[in-house]
């Protein structure tokens, strides 16, 4: 836990309260690996039935949580901002620790030999940090669209669909988005639009949120938005409610991925391309722990050509 305190401040018994609700939501969800952006936090106090599903909630919500932390009450590595970070450059103390970390992180394209190239794309941005670890594991590319991605975007996917087209393999989107007119009209547009660039019809498959899952997983609904030129024909089909992706939370979505995924793998194809690669990685590893073996080898082969 890494609690912090920079101002002394008194907290009113119902404030008090909240940060311990608070607490509560966030140490359940690190013990599954999961760190939670504030707006996944307001759902999870909505759909507990702590708070109203408002913005004048979830505004006072953001003022609490973040008093709380300022105070060393919640830890600051509870809730993270997704959009905004730092980069800084890599270094080193030595060639064998790169080759170490070289070892540690060698991957090979898993997905060769298999028959589909799936990539991964989620409507928000805040929510890549959801999506990031099972799309790591399974080694597959993932976008966060911010909406209707941009033509330059559709476009360059549509290229790399047209390369894996010719490879003789089958490109296929995954999709997650809101359950609002927008959201909904998101999925066709991808589809509409890769198919346009590529040349030939890409599939996109919506994962999530689908009303099956609101069905399922009863997440807190906000109006639909009336002034959304497509609200007419959504509202005919689902009412007069929308739903928000953030709103089911991390494992869901982790799972709906996973699931998926699983799907699309030729399993035999997978296990030889990883033991091919675990071996891969031990050569590596040799040469990290042997390093002075090898730079005494390397100068000996060079003093005597």
């Amino acid at each position: 836990m890494a609690r912090e305190a920079f101002i002394e401040k008194p907290f009113s018994e119902p404030h008090q309260e909240v940060i311990r609700q608070a607490n509560a939501i966030i140490a359940e969800y690190q013990r599954q690996g999961f760190t939670l952006t504030l707006r996944q936090l307001y759902y999870q106090f909505v759909s507990r039935d702590l708070i109203a599903n408002k913005q004048t909630e979830y505004k006072r919500l953001g003022s609490i949580v973040n008093a709380g932390r300022l105070a060393g009450l919640i830890d600051w590595s509870a809730i993270e901002d997704r959009t905004r970070n730092v980069r800084k450059p890599n270094v080193w103390d030595s060639p064998s620790q790169i080759i170490d970390a070289v070892a540690e992180q060698y991957q090979e394209d898993i997905w060769q030999g298999q028959h589909y190239r799936p990539e991964v794309w989620i409507e928000k941005d805040a929510l890549v940090g959801v999506i990031e670890p099972i799309c790591e594991r399974y080694r597959v590319p993932y976008f966060a669209c911010r909406g209707y991605s941009s033509q330059s975007e559709q476009y360059a996917a549509g290229l790399r669909f047209r390369r894996i087209f010719r490879a003789g393999l089958t490109p296929i989107v995954l999709h997650l988005g809101d359950h609002d007119p927008s959201g909904i009209d998101m999925t066709r547009d991808n589809a509409d639009r890769l198919s346009m660039f590529a040349g030939r019809e890409v599939e996109v498959r919506r994962l999530a949120l689908n009303w099956e899952q609101i069905e399922e997983h009863d997440p807190p609904p906000n109006p639909a938005k009336e002034t959304d030129s497509r609200s007419g024909g959504y509202i005919e089909q689902f009412g007069d409610s929308s739903w928000e992706l953030d709103a089911l939370d991390p494992p869901t979505i982790e799972g709906l991925i996973e699931a998926e995924l699983d799907e699309l793998i030729d399993r035999e194809a997978w296990d030889a391309r990883v033991s091919q690669e675990e071996t891969a990685k031990g050569v590596l590893a040799d040469v990290s722990h042997n390093w002075d073996e090898v730079v005494t080898f390397l100068r000996g082969e060079g003093e005597g050509a």
